[in-house]
Parts: C-alpha cells; sequence; structure tokens
C-alpha cells in the first residue's frame, strides 16, 4: 500500500471519528435538554398572558403541586403562587394528567374561601402543558346546579299542586251535568266550581310573579320608593279580610324611609306577610305592621299573636308550596308560595327576611333591605306644591280594602 492509500485511509478513519463525536455531542445536547424540560418550572412564553386575562379560577402547577402561576380568581380556592395546591382532589387530577400526558376532567366539591361562602361545586380541568407543569382550570357551577334542581323541583311541584284544583274542576263539572235537572244542586256545585276557579287562577298568577322574581333578569322598575306608601297601600289592601277575621291591624315606626327597587314587588311582599299574619291570628287580636331604620338598613316587621310556628319548620317555611299548618291553609285557600315570594322579593333587592317565632306566642317576620337617600329637597318641594293632594298614613287601622289574602 502506498502512501497516497495510507493518506486516505487515514482521512477516512478521521471523518468517521468526528462524525461519531458530532453524534455523541447532538445525543447529550438534546438528552440535556429534555433534562432540562422536565425539570424546569419555566412558564412557555403568554401563558402567564393567558393566566391574567381568565375569568375562572386556573393556575399552572409544577410536579410537586406547587402553584407557578394562576389568575386573579384563583385567590377564591386558594390556589397562590408558591403555595401547594390546598386541595387533594386537585392534586390527584394534575397527577393524573401529568403520568398519561392528556387531559383530564372531573367534577368535585371544593371549599371557597372563608370569607366569601362555603362549599362549591366545580369542574375542574387538567391539561399538560410541559413534562412538568400542568394547567389547572376550575369552573364554579354551584348557580348552574342550583338553577337546574330549582327549575326540575319547581316543575314537579307546580305540577303536583295544580292537579288538586284542576281535578275538582273536572269533577264539578260532570256532577253539574248530571245534576242538570236539579236547580238547588246546580247551584251548589256551580259556586264550587267558581271557588275552584279563583284558586287555580290566583296559584297560576302566583307561580308566575315566582317565576319572574326568580329569573336572572334585573328589576323593571327601580326607583327610590317610599316605605311609607308601600306599608300604607299594603294595610288598606288587607282591611277587609282583617275585618273578616275581627283582628285589628296597626301600623308604627319610623317615618320618611326610603329604598331603592320596585314598589309593585315590594308591595306584594309586604301584603303577603299580612296577609299571613291575619289568617293565622285569633279574633279580637292585632296584628303590627313595624318600620325601623337603622345603620343602612330598613327593617319591616309584621307581628301577629297567632298560632306560631315550631323551630323545625322555621327553615322550610319559605320553601315553595310548603305549609306549616295544612289544616289551616286548606281552609284559607293559600298556595304555600307566599313566603317564597316574600324571600325572594328581598334576595332581589339586596336585602334578606328573618324570623322569629313560638309555638302559641307568635310570629314576627322582617324584610330587611338597603337603605336609600330618598328624593332630593328640589323632588319634595314639587311634591308638597299648592294644589297637590298628600297622601296619609293612619298609625292605626286602615280605611279601605280590596281583600287578597294569601296564607301561608
Amino acid at each position: 500500500m502506498d502512501s497516497t492509500q495510507l493518506a486516505l485511509l487515514a482521512l477516512l478513519a478521521g471523518m468517521l471519528v468526528g462524525v461519531s463525536f458530532a453524534l455523541l455531542i447532538a445525543l447529550a445536547l438534546r438528552a440535556r435538554d429534555r433534562a432540562l424540560a422536565h425539570d424546569s418550572s419555566h412558564l412557555p412564553d403568554g401563558l402567564r398572558a393567558v393566566l391574567e386575562g381568565m375569568e375562572d379560577p386556573a393556575a399552572v402547577v409544577d410536579a410537586s403541586a406547587t402553584v407557578v402561576a394562576a389568575s386573579g380568581a384563583a385567590e377564591l380556592f386558594g390556589m397562590q403562587e408558591g403555595a401547594v395546591l390546598p386541595s387533594q382532589a386537585l392534586r390527584a387530577l394534575v397527577r393524573t394528567a401529568r403520568a398519561s400526558e392528556r387531559p383530564a376532567t372531573e367534577t368535585l366539591r371544593l371549599e371557597r374561601d372563608a370569607s366569601i361562602a362555603r362549599t362549591r361545586l366545580v369542574t375542574a380541568r387538567a391539561y399538560p402543558v410541559t413534562p412538568r407543569l400542568v394547567l389547572l382550570v376550575v369552573r364554579d357551577i354551584t348557580e348552574r346546579e342550583r338553577v337546574e334542581e330549582m327549575r326540575r323541583d319547581f316543575v314537579t311541584n307546580t305540577s303536583h299542586e295544580l292537579k288538586t284544583p284542576v281535578g275538582a274542576i273536572m269533577l264539578l263539572s260532570e256532577a253539574i251535568e248530571s245534576a242538570a235537572d236539579d236547580p238547588e244542586q246546580v247551584r251548589t256545585f256551580a259556586g264550587r266550581l267558581h271557588a275552584e276557579a279563583q284558586r287555580l287562577s290566583r296559584l297560576t298568577g302566583r307561580i308566575m310573579h315566582l317565576s319572574r322574581l326568580q329569573a336572572a333578569d334585573d328589576l323593571a322598575e327601580v326607583r327610590d320608593v317610599s316605605i311609607d306608601q308601600i306599608v300604607a297601600s299594603a294595610v288598606e289592601a288587607h282591611e277587609t279580610q282583617a275585618d273578616a277575621a275581627g283582628v285589628e291591624l296597626v301600623r308604627g315606626g319610623d317615618r320618611g324611609l326610603y329604598v331603592r327597587g320596585d314598589a309593585q314587588i315590594l308591595g306584594e311582599a309586604v301584603g303577603n306577610l299580612i296577609a299571613n299574619a291575619i289568617a293565622y291570628s285569633p279574633a279580637g287580636s292585632r296584628v303590627g305592621v313595624g318600620v325601623r331604620g337603622t345603620d343602612g338598613v330598613v327593617e319591616i316587621a309584621v307581628t301577629d299573636r297567632g298560632i306560631g310556628i315550631a323551630e323545625s319548620e322555621q327553615q322550610r317555611v319559605f320553601e315553595r308550596f310548603y305549609r306549616a299548618d295544612q289544616a289551616r291553609s286548606r281552609q284559607t285557600g293559600g298556595t304555600g308560595l307566599g313566603l317564597a315570594i316574600v324571600k325572594h322579593a328581598a334576595h332581589r333587592h339586596g336585602g334578606d327576611v328573618r324570623l322569629w317565632s313560638q309555638p302559641g306566642q307568635g310570629s314576627t317576620f322582617t324584610i330587611r333591605l338597603p337603605r336609600a337617600s330618598g328624593p332630593d329637597a328640589d323632588a319634595l318641594r314639587g311634591d308638597e306644591r299648592p294644589g297637590k293632594k298628600k297622601s296619609r298614613i293612619k298609625p292605626s287601622r286602615a280605611t279601605a280594602a280590596v281583600p287578597n289574602g294569601e296564607p301561608r
């Protein structure tokens, strides 16, 4: 072998060695990059900006279940940067997504910030971002589930309640047909038929009203509402019912208070409480309607000295179609929707309704609403200009009425 061939052979061997070294270096660099990626907690470009723009609670979690980055809403569920995920269920979900390298979803119950509320129903989704990082997104579905459950219950209860008057109307119509030759029986059945038709009309009207209150839409007629006018109208509208029951209506407390809301809805809520108090009060007793303004709140309390409500039933009286005294409700024709309407009316105005009651001593229902400043001085002077009739509220029994009593 001459020198030229030896040189070529050496060159070829050198090239092979060089290529081998280059391949080894490339493989080593790739292995290093994979190892760095697996162990790195560095966020991919743009991910933090995406988190800042999310309304749902979301967080990026590393292999030790530590939050690397989080959206603003994530703090509601205790997901804060630098802290470990507080929920064992969320940690298990993140591990599942990382191990399978595929998105994982689960419906859970999580504790929300104690300063805000309680256990919430959520759907949690975990998406692998890198071998080490997982994106966790939590969506609160508590309200959606509550509305859906409320809708199912409402349909079930309404169907059940409508069966009674509809069935009675059908039977009475058949009875009238069979008694066509007996005018006295026809008049009797016709009277009962009319009563059942009124009951059905009242029930459907209240169902529609309650449905509007439970809707997500805002109140239609929002303005400064005079509590004096609300109470006076409600008292006057129930004087005939009070006279028939032998009950005296008395109005007292602070005057000149205002709230912000819908006068018609608030008037019906107060009227429902007055009607209930009359229906459950013995003859010769009093029903008091008191108003008090304190600490930015207006309280409208309706007190009776009736049969009272047992403590075990006090939380349930605000449920739709619930009747604490079934016999009294049948006697007075109650629908079981009056107090449900009161509760939802108060909630729609940013307030609540409270109950104190003792069996045999009576009950006090109190509507609490945020206080408003009321019309300005110029508006008041305009209302009091000469020739304009002023409304008056009597401190004792009202003087005019249209009965629309609705017992509990």
